[in-house]
């Protein structure tokens, strides 16, 4: 994969913080700086999943009108935590 550097306009304190925080981990900046995106970059795009996926789940709602209720949810989630619990016993 072909790398480019890209740059970010950080005041002296963040800049300050930064190199300590290395220091105290035995790290560059620049390695807290790419962690650091790559997480966030990471955790967003699992949000957006998980949005896509909602709203989907949503319009279906929306065209078909068909849900569970609470009680539906927890009597299903039960029988198939029993259902396991048989098969690992067996």
């Amino acid at each position: 994969m072909k790398t480019t550097t890209m740059g970010v306009k950080l005041d002296a304190d963040a800049r300050e913080r930064l190199k300590q925080l290395g220091a105290a981990k035995d790290r560059t900046p620049h390695w807290l700086m790419k962690k650091a995106i790559l997480e966030y970059l990471e955790r967003e795009e699992a949000y957006e999943y998980e949005k896509q996926e909602d709203m989907q789940r949503w319009q279906r709602y929306q065209d078909t009108g068909r849900h569970l209720s609470q009680d539906e949810v927890k009597t299903r989630l039960k029988r198939l935590a029993d259902q396991a619990q048989t098969k690992t016993t067996e």
